[in-house]
């Protein structure tokens, strides 16, 4: 199967024009022309992942590995040393970024992780109801994202209303209409801006909150006939506690 063909099925699954207008999703490395046998599914690129990879492989990732324009190829720098051994073993990339987060991710994050039912949507935003003590929701919520630990802000006793955006998502906290919000990424002054806004966080981290990507994806590759497999890259944190 051709490269075109298995973009414009992507493309049919989520349209790549939901994007925003900062983000790259779609082809980054490869040629349209190119045949393809074997697809591999991550999150992300990294060194190890290209080096599992066969030659030839389409390489379909949540984040795109090129953001904004690069002004030099030296190999020795990223992301332009991981572009280069993607070249050499002729690996085409693919990203499916927020056009998949809008179509697909927080949607299957609400029912099928936290095991809500989504009652409104807004963009990136999945809206869902409970009643439940917010202590007892975060250690649901950590169980349920396999957190070792988990980061909150607690503003309410209780908890009704909660939204949801996987990856980073504190930029929208001024527009939500919830009691508590979870997302990833959460940096010290969001924590203090959602205490000004009485606002609960729960901190579900960004790899935690989107390595779903792949097995997602899975199920709609399955029916294109070539060989997927699930490939995703590590956390690139790790965790030491005292």
């Amino acid at each position: 199967m051709k490269l075109y063909e298995i973009f414009d099925y992507l493309n049919e699954i989520s349209p790549f024009e939901r994007q925003e207008k900062w983000d790259n999703s779609g082809l980054i490395v490869g040629d349209f022309k190119q045949e393809i046998t074997d697809i591999a599914l991550s999150i992300d690129v990294d060194e190890a992942l290209i080096d599992s990879l066969e030659k030839n492989t389409l390489l379909i990732t949540h984040h795109p590995l090129i953001f904004s324009g690069l002004k030099e190829l030296d190999f020795a720098k990223y992301p332009t040393n991981l572009i280069h051994k993607m070249m050499q073993k002729n690996i085409s990339n693919i990203a499916m970024h927020t056009n998949f987060d809008q179509t697909h991710l927080n949607d299957y994050v609400a029912k099928e992780v936290i095991g809500a039912q989504i009652v409104k949507k807004d963009g990136f935003i999945a809206y869902f109801d409970i009643d439940e003590d917010f202590e007892l929701f975060s250690r649901r919520v950590a169980k349920a994202f396999n957190l070792e630990i988990v980061r909150t802000v607690a503003c309410h006793k209780r908890v009704k209303r909660v939204a949801l955006t996987t990856g980073s998502g504190c930029s929208l906290m001024k527009t939500l209409e919830a009691d508590c919000f979870l997302t990833g990424d959460v940096k010290y002054h969001d924590a203090m801006e959602a205490k000004s806004i009485n606002l609960s966080l729960i901190d579900i981290g960004h790899y935690e909150s989107e390595h779903f990507f792949a097995k997602i994806l899975e199920k709609h590759l399955k029916n294109l006939g070539l060989k997927v497999i699930i490939a995703s890259s590590e956390n690139p944190f790790t965790y030491i506690y005292p």
